[in-house]
């Protein structure tokens, strides 16, 4: 029995009412199931990828309902599943074994080249490994073992945040990769997705950063090794930045679900915070926030959960940062 969907009263894009029953907006034409549409793809391609093509089948069926029967996306579907169907009329091949005794000494390469997928999925485990080694190496060199690789795992912590929200979801996202001297990215595909949705992926990897600093800054006072201290600190002050609502940063895609008068509070909170704790990077979230108060990218309605979510990280950072003291910093 298939799982009933809400159906939504506004659009996610626009905010326009939709009459009942409705499957794209009247007004901007964005369709109104598209993240459980892109759960159903992710899905879909992966049966297919696994040559399980009866299920896939199957899955493509559960997008029609989602879609305008005149859609260009609906008349996709139908096509593919139409592919699937003569798919799975033909006749079955070989046994494999057969035409592999056959081959001979060429058999294993043959059998490796068969393989590209698996080796396409090693690669894309080897790009992370390799990004992730190189970045440790430059911290390694620069402050010391300990930091390096505490900071590492405080970076991967926050982009496996982003990771394990995005899958949480049912969406596809791949593996963070590290850029050594500049951050890491987790790469994952947004298009059609709500604005609540890319503000609550947004924020997960500035919150599993302050779970990061929280365990290091009682790591710290458990131990009193600087090194903790310096970790604890340092985070905090890299997810603070995180948080300033620009350019392609986390607080920059956070912003887009928050209305006029909930930018007009973190304004507030921000300036409370600065003047409060001293703390100089707030002041910059602070700047970032009266830019956004005059960009054209306000949203049809108020999200006030992200509101508290947003304000509750950068108030917990802003607290780690205020209890470590600024001249701790790892020595070599």
């Amino acid at each position: 029995m298939n799982e009933m969907i809400e159906p939504p009263r506004r659009c996610h894009n626009c905010g326009a009412d939709l009459p009942l029953g409705a499957l794209a907006c009247e007004k901007c034409h964005a369709l109104i199931y598209s993240e459980e549409l892109a759960r159903i793809t992710h899905r879909a391609n992966s049966l297919e990828e696994a040559d399980n093509l009866q299920q896939a089948r199957e899955e493509w069926r559960k997008a029609l309902p989602l879609l305008p029967t005149n859609a260009t996306q609906a008349e996709w579907v139908r096509s593919h599943i139409g592919k699937l169907d003569l798919l799975l009329r033909a006749p079955q091949s070989p046994p494999k074994n057969n035409w592999i005794k056959k081959l001979g000494p060429l058999a294993p390469i043959v059998i490796l080249l068969s393989k590209g997928k698996f080796l396409l999925v090693a690669l894309f485990k080897l790009k992370f490994l390799l990004t992730l080694f190189a970045f440790m190496g430059l911290y390694w060199s620069l402050y010391g073992a300990w930091f390096g690789i505490g900071f590492v795992a405080l970076i991967f912590v926050h982009e496996m945040g982003h990771y394990l929200e995005i899958r949480r979801r049912g969406l596809p996202a791949e593996m963070p990769v590290f850029l050594p001297g500049l951050g890491a990215y987790v790469k994952w595909n947004a298009l059609g997705v709500t604005r609540i949705t890319r503000s609550i992926v947004s924020l997960a990897g500035p919150f599993a950063g302050f779970l990061g600093a929280i365990a290091c800054l009682y790591l710290w006072h458990r131990t009193g090794n600087g090194v903790w201290a310096a970790l604890a600190r340092s985070s905090a002050g890299l997810n603070i930045l995180n948080l300033i609502p620009v350019w392609i940063l986390d607080g920059g895609q956070a912003t887009l679900s928050l209305s006029k008068v909930e930018r007009w509070l973190l304004l507030g909170l921000c300036l409370l915070l600065w003047l409060g704790l001293g703390e100089n990077l707030l002041f910059l979230v602070a700047a970032g926030v009266v830019y956004r108060l005059f960009t054209k990218d306000l949203p049809p309605f108020a999200a006030p959960k992200i509101t508290a979510y947003y304000a509750t990280i950068l108030i917990g950072l802003s607290v780690v940062m205020h209890l470590v003291p600024a001249h701790i910093f790892p020595q070599r």
